[in-house]
């Protein structure tokens, strides 16, 4: 099917946001600074991402990167111990047997991430100015990886 997915993470706060946007990112399941979700590579799920352009970046990411977040981010629900199979895990998302919405209940594993701040910081223009002006903010296709990879 599609062997490629879309990850959105929230770089700025959610004080003084408009209501709409705030709505957006409640949906796309982003509640803190520096959360990611990884998500169908859709029209309306991209259409999402595009509406909260000021707020988060997001771009491609492939099932090999995704297992590695998995393994090194991906928190089980509960207080267990349960180590979590990436790869197996990522193949049936990535295959389209699962959804996102389905996490939960059959791997009991929380269907987004929590991140840390980048080692070594943001880009040089800072988290108010989109990409495409040297800044955090927007699209950034192919590159999110090395974004994500600086927070696990």
């Amino acid at each position: 099917m599609n062997n490629q997915k879309i990850a959105v993470i929230l770089i700025r706060g959610l004080v003084n946001v408009d209501v709409n946007i705030k709505k957006t990112l409640e949906l796309l399941r982003l509640h803190q600074k520096h959360a990611c979700v990884v998500l169908d590579n859709t029209p309306e799920n991209l259409g999402m991402a595009k509406k909260a352009k000021d707020y988060v970046t997001y771009g491609l990411v492939d099932e090999s990167f995704y297992a590695t977040m998995l393994d090194k981010r991906g928190s089980v629900v509960g207080k267990s111990d349960v180590k979590i199979d990436g790869a197996a895990i990522a193949k049936e998302y990535f295959a389209g047997e699962v959804k996102l919405r389905d996490f939960e209940t059959k791997f009991t594993v929380k269907p987004f991430f929590r991140l840390h701040p980048p080692i070594g910081g943001f880009e040089r223009g800072g988290i108010k100015k989109p990409f495409t002006l040297k800044g955090v903010l927007g699209d950034r296709a192919e590159k999110i990886s090395e974004l994500i990879t600086k927070m696990l």
